[in-house]
């Protein structure tokens, strides 16, 4: 078997990661709160060793790159190795990249696609493992009603939202610039002496 390489690049939101074997994607990561530990957990996750990308995966940065730098780039005909992922996993991230940049959908509406809308939960479940969020672009999927909901990745929800208004995507009829924040509908709570 090939073996795992990986890198960091920079990119608008921070230091990114991506792993690749040949010259397919393994697994991306998005920024930590330090290029240290983007790079140990990547490393973790891949047992990967680090090397300078080839051509064909310095091609897949630059596209990455262009996409969070707001172009709206289409990162849906990178090459991927989905062998590690289940078949029920595979066929959400295969529906998720179908979403376009500025764009997005709801957990509900990929599961009605997969042939039954009470699959939701485990969808959000699969995209919360995604091994290659911005490839597979699960910030593009919400909670029903355009809600943001959890967000694995580095910042949570805040991070989603970064990206969504980096691509210009509306949520719940409005610019991700303008978007609730997850906890602006929940009245402030006080203690007394607090």
């Amino acid at each position: 078997m090939t073996q795992v390489h990986f890198s960091l690049f920079e990119t608008s939101l921070g230091d990114c990661g991506i792993a690749w074997r040949g010259e397919a994607v393994i697994a991306t990561r998005l920024p930590d709160p330090s290029s240290t530990t983007t790079e140990r957990r990547l490393a973790e996750r891949t047992a990967g060793t680090k090397a300078d990308a080839p051509s064909v995966i310095q091609t897949v940065i630059q596209s990455i790159r262009a996409l969070l730098a707001g172009d709206g780039t289409d990162l849906s005909g990178i090459v991927c190795d989905f062998a590690d992922v289940d078949p029920f996993a595979q066929c959400v991230y295969d529906i998720a990249r179908t979403i376009p940049s500025g764009q997005t959908s709801t957990y509900g509406a990929i599961a009605l696609e997969l042939g039954d809308k009470r699959r939701s939960r485990e969808v959000g479940q699969a995209l919360g493992r995604n091994p290659l969020p911005i490839i597979v672009p699960c910030h593009r999927v919400l909670g029903a009603g355009g809600r943001l909901t959890g967000f694995s990745a580095a910042g949570g929800v805040e991070t989603k939202l970064k990206m969504l208004q980096i691509e210009g995507a509306q949520i719940g009829g409005q610019e991700a610039d303008e978007a609730p924040r997850l906890f602006d509908d929940l009245p402030l709570v006080v203690k007394p002496g607090g």
